[in-house]
């Protein structure tokens, strides 16, 4: 059986804010994964590498698909080539052709797909950035893992990674970390 980790490593900023880390969204506190320079990105690049390379498969949803698509297909290197070799499952009702090697859409009920692929894959199923089908998912306790990496920025607004439909949920923290000189690298297993 898979094991589903949020990760990718999962970016937030302390007061739990995912929107627009790069700033390509137009969210007007957007860029906040940018503003952390030097040891701590080169860092969390290797923890990246490092996921990647663990990893069985990915599961996104599309708008994050489409976005890690266009951004890891044309690249080379070795998280570019992991990424781009890696089995990927996309959740979509729209994604007619997925353009990304190796890549398969779940087109069904997101809880019932991914119940299957969970129990069709041995090892770990990493969901990268897609904090919406990761909510999902947390609510119908398919999710075994969380990873974060806490950002030392409070943004005051934007879309969480956690709502109202994840509260309830105990964890167990089975690692913490620091990254760099500024970023915490904490593990997290749900309590089932």
């Amino acid at each position: 059986m898979g094991k589903i980790v949020m990760s990718g490593p999962q970016n937030v900023s302390l007061d739990g804010v995912v929107q627009d880390p790069d700033g390509e969204e137009g969210f007007e506190r957007g860029g906040w994964f940018t503003r952390f320079g030097g040891a701590d990105l080169a860092e969390w690049s290797g923890i990246a590498l490092d996921e990647a390379l663990s990893a069985e498969a990915w599961l996104l949803g599309r708008r994050s698909y489409e976005f890690f698509g266009t951004r890891w297909q044309p690249r080379t290197g070795d998280l570019a080539d992991r990424l781009n070799s890696l089995p990927k499952y996309v959740v979509s009702s729209s994604l007619e052709e997925p353009g990304w090697t190796n890549s398969t859409v779940l087109r069904g009920d997101p809880v019932t797909e991914v119940s299957k692929l969970k129990q069709e894959l041995d090892g770990e199923i990493v969901v990268p950035a897609s904090h919406r089908l990761g909510r999902t998912l947390i609510e119908h306790d398919l999710v075994d893992e969380v990873r974060l990496v806490v950002f030392p920025v409070v943004l005051g607004t934007g879309e969480r990674f956690f709502d109202e439909t994840c509260g309830g949920k105990p964890l167990r923290l089975l690692e913490s970390r620091t990254i760099g000189g500024n970023l915490a690298f904490l593990t997290y297993e749900f309590v089932h």
